[in-house]
């Protein structure tokens, strides 16, 4: 067998391949320095190209996400063996009942409060895949979970073949790395292949009205459109999420998920895990203590009814549109950072629907202020601390200051984490 790539996913498909008993051989074209942590006993190529196809032997290839099985490489490489993933590697011996989550936006959170639930309900519950440990490392451990919550991308999906999630979810759908697809349609059919073995046995969660083709298997529906309350099975308003119209968690009072996204996310998590046969009593328990990963529309802290919200990491328009699209309170909004020369005027229409004024703030806060200032009240400081005061100022009870810059965070920052935690900081110490 040969494993191309030798990052965190390659090594531990090697060291299961080698406890099956198999003969194993590692490839990567970034040299030596790339194999320091392959096990004893494993073959070593430190130059992976198309030329060494032509004198390739091997009965098996397994393939790291991060090589694009579009290449001409891996094609070449393709004709002399078949090639599956990691994941797919290792879902051949797990015993284990696997709940997979896919979509374009929101994968790890909704992995994170699967996993979650699992573990409250005693089945180990391991996140992994995309997020957390190569499934291959979580078959190799000395305890094994019953069931996995398994992020997949679009690239692992590619080079699945067997591997049959007993409930699939899927997030969403939105074109997305272009840089590896031909076109978006071959995008959303690698994305499609997390449905490929299920039966009428397994379970698909869904966002009511994604257009998934034809699916063998039942389909449970969640959303966050008013108009469709009476349709889906889930639906949430930002403030609860109610099941077949009973309140089944609460999570202004119950949660630190804030934003119609994360409520989106929480849906999802739950009716992957009742349709695997959980109880609800577990659900609010179980996520009552999660926290967002930080810098995604994370939840600092509430003062004089007042929701502060850190969304650091949204450097771009799409990010940005999001966060406002996720509110369900009025809206302060704090952006701005790194001029980028984007263009901020399709966000308008968004401002004046969900924010009652933004003060923006670095590089771009003249420019950034006068943009917004066509939709409503708009006001400029060099600072993000002169941002946050002002907007301490002026946010009413009620209402939700939000920091979502809509750009990146290198003319004050190292990154988007400092910004975010500088935030987070001057919000803790208001008083």
């Amino acid at each position: 067998m040969a494993v191309f790539g030798a990052g965190r996913s390659g090594i531990a498909a090697c060291k299961l391949a080698l406890r099956e008993g198999a003969k194993v051989s590692i490839w990567d074209e970034r040299g030596e320095e790339a194999f320091v942590n392959v096990p004893e006993g494993v073959e070593i190529h430190p130059a992976l190209s198309e030329s060494a196809a032509s004198n390739f032997s091997a009965d098996l290839i397994v393939i790291s996400p991060g090589i694009d099985t579009y290449s001409v490489m891996i094609q070449a490489f393709a004709a002399e063996a078949p090639i599956i993933g990691e994941t797919e590697l290792a879902s051949k011996f797990y015993s284990g009942d696997i709940i997979g989550i896919t979509g374009t936006n929101g994968k790890t959170t909704t992995t994170e409060l699967v996993s979650r639930i699992l573990k409250h309900a005693g089945l180990g519950g391991t996140p992994c895949g995309n997020y957390g440990a190569p499934l291959s490392e979580v078959v190799l451990g000395s305890e094994i979970p019953a069931a996995v919550a398994l992020e997949l991308s679009s690239f692992q999906l590619e080079t699945i073949d067997q591997l049959r999630p007993v409930v699939a979810v899927w997030l969403n759908f939105a074109p997305d790395h272009m840089d590896r697809y031909p076109s978006v349609d071959d995008y959303k059919k690698a994305k499609l292949r997390i449905f490929k073995n299920q039966t009428s046995r397994e379970t698909v969660v869904s966002r009511f009205g994604e257009d998934l083709g034809a699916l063998a298997s039942r389909v449970v529906s969640f959303t966050t459109d008013p108009q469709e309350v009476d349709s889906a099975d889930f639906f949430s308003d930002g403030k609860t999420i109610t099941f077949e119209g009973q309140v089944i968690l609460n999570l202004e009072n119950e949660t630190s998920l804030r934003g119609l996204h994360n409520a989106e996310n929480a849906m999802a998590a739950i009716a992957a895990c009742k349709a695997y046969g959980l109880d609800s009593i577990a659900f609010s328990a179980a996520i009552a203590g999660y926290t967002p990963p930080p810098h995604r529309c994370e939840l600092i802290r509430t003062l004089d009814g007042v929701e502060y919200l850190n969304d650091s990491k949204a450097t771009n328009l799409h990010a940005l549109e999001s966060a406002l699209r996720s509110q369900t309170r009025p809206v302060i909004l704090i952006a701005g950072g790194k001029e980028k020369g984007l263009d901020y005027t399709p966000l308008l229409p968004l401002l004046k629907k969900h924010s009652l004024e933004s003060v923006t703030f670095g590089q771009i806060a003249k420019p950034l202020a006068d943009c917004f200032g066509a939709a409503h009240p708009s006001t400029s400081f060099e600072t993000i601390e002169e941002a946050v005061s002002y907007a301490r100022s002026i946010a009413p009870r009620g209402s939700t200051v939000i920091l979502s810059p809509g750009t990146s965070s290198f003319d004050q920052f190292s990154g988007y984490e400092q910004r975010g935690d500088t935030f987070r900081n001057i919000v803790n110490q208001l008083s």
